[in-house]
C-alpha cells in the first residue's frame, strides 16, 4: 500500500518541495509539491531522482572501524568508542589545534548540519577548521562583512521584482542558484524578459543561461574585478550615481571615486578582452533601469581577485541606489534569523586573527584555507607540530581541493580520523572510523543557512518521510554523540548536547535588552518548548527568538514549531523587502564602502590591468545533474550532458590539431590529468573547461556505478599555491593550462 509524504529536496540551494510516494519503507517516485509556498510544483532531475539517491546500494549502513590496517563493520557503540580514543589523546597530548575539524557543502543542506558541527568546533577549541567556503564562497562572506559588518549578511537579486538583471560567473539554468536561494531559477529569469526586463549575462562560456540572456559578454576569466571597476568608473565620471534613501547609511563613496580613477574602461578594455564601448553601456544600462541588481557568484569567487569582484558587485548596487530596495538587491530575513538588534554600531569585522602553521594565511570568518589543508598535515615547522588528527563531517577534500594527490597521502599519515559520511569515497577511506548517516527520506529538513538567502521570506519544515532504519541512526544523534566522544564525554546522553545549547541560547536571550524574553527566567522559557526530540525543541526555540517568532507569548500571532507543523506545505513570509540601517553592524553603523583591507588590495588589481595569458586558461563548469562529487554513483544522474570532457574552442581546437573526441593531457602547476576533447563553440578562445567533482578512480572506495566513467580530478591541475590573499579562497578558475596529444611522452 503506497503512501505520500512532503520532503524539501536537500541536493541543491534551490529547496523545492517535493511530494514522494513511498512503498513500506521505499521511495519509490518523487515529483515536485505544488501547494509549496516557495517552489509550487517545480522540480529538476536532481529531485526527481531522490528515490534513487535514497536507496543507492553503495551507502553505508553501520559504522566502519579500522582494525588491523582494514575498515571493517562495528556496532555504534564501538565506532564512538574508538572516537574517544583516538581523538582524546591527541588533544590532551598535543592541544586542541592538533585536531582540524573539515566541513562539507552538504552541511547547509541538512537539519544535523546546521546545528551540531558548530559545537564540536566551539567545544574542541581549535582553530583548525577547514570548510568548503573557501573553494567557493568566501570572497563574498569577506567583502560583506568588510562592508556590512557581518560576513553572513549577504544581499540577493529581487528576481521576482527587478527591471535589470546582471549575472557574472553564475549560471542558475544548470546550477539552480547559488547564495541566491530561489526554486524555478530558470523560470523566473523567463518571467523576468516576459516582463519587458533585461537579462545580461557576463561569462567566458556560452551557458545555458548565456543564451537566454539579451546580452552575453564573454569575458576572459578572472578578470570580472577589473570590469566592475570601469563600471563603476563610468558610473562617476558621466554621473550615473544616485544612491537616494540610501546616502544616509553609506559612508566613503568620494573614497571609492578616488580610488577607482584608474580603472576607465580604455584602460581595462584590452584585460578584460571586452570592447571600451560596450563597458560603457553596460554600466549606462544598469544605472538607467528603473530597478536592477548585480548578481555573481563561483565565477568571480574563484579567482585572484574574488573578494574585490565580490566588493564591486555591492559597490555597484549601492551606487545606483539598488541596495536595499524592491527590485534590486535585498538582505532576506529567515525565521530562524537571531531576535534582530535596534539599528546602531557594532563590533565589525576582522580578518587574520591567526593565521595558519606553515603558509601564514589569515584566517577568514574564522576559517584557514582549505588549501592548505595537506600542508598543514604534512609539514612540520618551528612554529608547532602538524595536524595529528582530522574530523571530517560531509566533506571530500580529496576531490574538492587543489591537489588531491598530496592531501590524498598526507591524509593517510594522520594518526585519528573520523569521517560522518554515507559513502566509503575518495577521502572517507582514509578514516580510522566512519559514521554513516541514513538516507535523506530518514532525516528530517529545514534550511537554516539557505532561507537567509531566498529571494522571497518563508518557512518550511518537514519531519523524516519513513522512520529510521533498524541499525541506523538518525544524523543528528551520530553528531550529538560525536561532540560527546570527541570531548571526554563519551557514552552521556547524546540529548544532553541540546539541552546545553537551549540552556546557553536562553541564557544569553534573557540577558539582551532587545530581546523578547529578556529578564525571564530560562528554565522556565525552556519548559515552554515543543518538539518530538531535542533537535525540534532548538529549532521551535530559535523561531519563537526570531523575527518573526511568537517571543515565548510575547507576540501570541508570531512562530511556533507548532504552528509550523500545522502548515506542511511552509509559511509565506512575503516578498523581500528594505531593512538597512538594521542588519549593519559595522562600528561606524554604516556601509563602510572603501573599507582598509579592500583599499589595501587595489593596487594588486591595478597590477593586473597589464596581464595577458599566453596560452589557455581553465575554467570549471557544473552540470544540472550534478552537485561537485555527491552524485556521480546514481545511474539516472549520469551519463548525456553530465560527462567529464574538455570543452575547447573549435579555433584553439583547429591551431592544436585536437580533434573531436580525441583524448587530451592537460597539464598545470599541480600535475596532468586526460580528458577527451569535446570541441565547442560554447566556451571562448583560449579558453578550456573542465567540470569539477569528478575523480572516482582511487582504491578503496565504495562507489561502483561512479568508478564506471570516474573523470578527472581537475583540482588536481592546481598546486594550492594561488589564493585570493583576502579571503584565502582557492583560484579555481583564470588558471593557465597547457595541451598535449595524450601519446606525448
Amino acid at each position: 500500500m503506497s503512501r505520500t509524504a512532503l520532503r524539501i529536496c536537500p541536493l541543491c540551494e534551490a529547496t523545492c518541495g517535493l511530494t514522494l510516494t513511498i512503498d513500506g519503507s521505499r521511495v519509490t517516485a518523487a515529483r515536485g509539491d505544488r501547494e509549496d509556498v516557495f517552489s509550487h510544483g517545480f522540480i529538476c532531475p536532481k529531485g526527481a531522482s531522490f528515490g534513487a539517491v535514497d536507496a543507492d546500494p553503495d551507502r553505508l549502513r553501520v559504522p566502519l572501524v579500522r582494525r588491523d590496517g582494514e575498515l571493517r563493520e562495528a556496532t555504534w557503540d564501538e565506532a564512538f568508542d574508538a572516537v574517544a580514543a583516538g581523538l582524546r589523546p591527541v588533544v590532551e597530548r598535543h592541544g586542541p589545534h592538533a585536531v582540524g575539524v573539515v566541513l562539507g557543502n552538504p552541511n547547509v543542506h541538512t537539519v544535523a548540519g546546521a546545528l551540531y558541527p558548530s559545537v564540536l568546533h566551539g567545544a574542541l577549541g581549535t582553530r583548525s577548521l577547514f570548510t568548503a567556503s573557501t573553494v567557493d564562497q568566501m570572497p563574498k562572506h569577506v567583502s560583506s562583512g568588510l562592508l556590512f559588518g557581518d560576513a553572513n549578511a549577504i544581499p540577493v537579486p529581487d528576481l521576482d521584482r527587478t527591471d535589470h538583471l546582471l549575472l557574472i560567473g553564475a549560471n542558475p539554468l544548470e546550477s539552480n542558484g547559488s547564495l541566491c536561494t530561489a526554486p524555478d531559477f530558470p523560470g523566473r529569469l523567463k518571467a523576468l524578459k516576459a516582463r519587458g526586463g533585461t537579462l545580461t549575462v557576463i561569462d567566458p562560456r556560452r551557458t545555458r543561461t548565456a543564451k537566454l540572456a539579451d546580452r552575453h559578454v564573454p569575458i576572459r576569466p578572472g578578470t570580472d574585478a577589473l570590469l566592475l571597476a570601469a563600471m563603476a568608473h563610468v558610473l562617476f565620471a558621466e554621473d550615473l550615481t544616485g544612491l537616494g534613501d540610501l546616502a544616509a547609511h553609506v559612508q566613503g563613496v568620494g573614497e571609492v571615486r578616488e580610488a577607482l580613477r584608474d580603472f576607465t574602461p580604455d584602460a581595462v578594455a584590452a584585460a578584460c578582452d571586452v570592447d571600451a564601448g560596450v563597458i560603457r553601456v553596460l554600466a549606462r544600462d544598469l544605472a538607467t533601469a528603473p530597478t536592477a541588481a548585480v548578481y555573481a557568484r563561483i565565477g568571480s569567487c574563484t579567482v585572484p581577485h574574488g573578494t574585490l569582484a565580490s566588493w564591486l558587485v555591492d559597490v555597484l548596487n549601492i551606487l545606483t541606489g539598488n541596495l536595499d530596495r524592491p527590485g534590486g538587491a535585498l538582505f532576506p530575513q529567515a525565521a530562524t534569523d537571531r531576535t534582530p538588534r535596534p539599528a546602531g554600531p557594532g563590533r565589525g569585522f576582522a580578518l587574520g586573527r591567526w593565521h595558519s602553521r606553515v603558509s601564514g594565511h589569515p584566517e577568514a570568518k574564522g576559517e584557514l584555507p582549505l588549501s592548505a589543508l595537506a600542508e598543514e598535515i604534512d609539514t612540520a615547522t618551528d612554529d608547532g607540530e602538524p595536524l595529528r588528527a582530522l574530523v571530517a563531517i560531509a566533506a571530500n577534500p580529496v576531490l574538492s581541493a587543489p591537489d588531491g594527490d598530496r592531501l590524498d597521502k598526507a591524509l593517510g599519515s594522520l594518526d585519528f580520523m573520523v569521517s560522518v559520511d554515507p559513502y566509503l569515497n575518495e577521502t572517507s577511506r582514509h578514516a580510522h572510523v566512519v559514521l554513516p548517516p541514513p538516507p535523506p527520506a530518514q532525516s528530517p529538513h529545514h534550511d537554516f543557512a539557505l532561507n537567509g538567502l531566498a529571494v522571497r521570506n518563508q518557512v518550511r519544515y518537514t519531519r523524516p518521510a519513513v522512520p529510521v532504519e533498524s541499525g541506523r541512526m538518525a544524523e543528528t544523534e551520530i553528531l550529538a554523540r560525536l561532540v560527546l566522544a570527541a570531548t571526554g564525554m563519551n557514552g552521556a546522553d547524546p540529548a544532553s548536547v541540546d539541552a546545553m545549547v537551549i540552556e546557553q541560547t536562553l541564557g544569553k536571550a534573557v540577558e539582551e535588552p532587545h530581546s523578547p524574553v529578556h529578564g525571564r527566567d530560562p528554565g522556565e522559557l525552556a519548559g515552554v518548548l515543543t518538539g518530538a526530540n531535542g533537535p525540534e525543541r532548538r529549532l521551535d526555540m530559535m523561531l519563537r527568538l526570531g523575527p518573526y517568532g511568537d517571543g515565548f507569548g510575547a507576540r501570541p500571532d508570531g512562530l511556533t514549531l507548532e504552528k509550523l507543523l500545522a502548515h506542511p506545505h511552509g509559511i509565506d513570509l512575503g516578498p523581500l523587502r528594505p531593512r538597512l540601517p538594521q542588519p549593519l553592524k559595522t562600528r561606524s553603523g554604516k556601509v563602510e564602502l572603501l573599507p582598509r583591507p579592500i583599499a589595501d588590495d587595489l593596487p594588486r588589481l591595478r597590477q593586473a590591468l597589464a596581464d595577458r595569458p599566453a596560452g589557455l586558461v581553465l575554467v570549471g563548469r557544473r552540470h544540472l545533474r550534478s552537485n561537485n562529487s555527491w552524485m556521480h554513483n546514481i545511474p539516472a544522474l549520469t551519463g548525456g550532458s553530465n560527462r567529464c570532457t574538455l570543452h575547447l574552442n573549435p579555433e584553439d581546437a583547429e591551431r592544436l590539431g585536437i580533434r573531436n573526441g580525441a583524448v587530451v593531457r592537460v597539464k598545470g602547476a599541480g600535475g596532468e590529468v586526460t580528458a577527451p576533447a569535446e570541441v565547442t563553440d560554447g566556451v571562448r578562445p583560449g579558453v578550456v573547461s573542465l567540470p569539477h567533482g569528478w575523480g572516482h578512480d582511487r582504491p578503496g572506495t565504495r562507489l561502483a556505478h561512479a568508478a564506471t566513467d570516474p573523470g578527472v580530478n581537475v583540482n588536481q591541475l592546481l598546486d594550492g599555491s594561488l589564493l585570493d590573499p583576502l579571503s584565502g579562497n582557492a583560484v579555481l578558475n583564470g588558471v593557465p593550462v597547457e595541451l598535449l596529444p595524450a601519446a606525448t611522452p
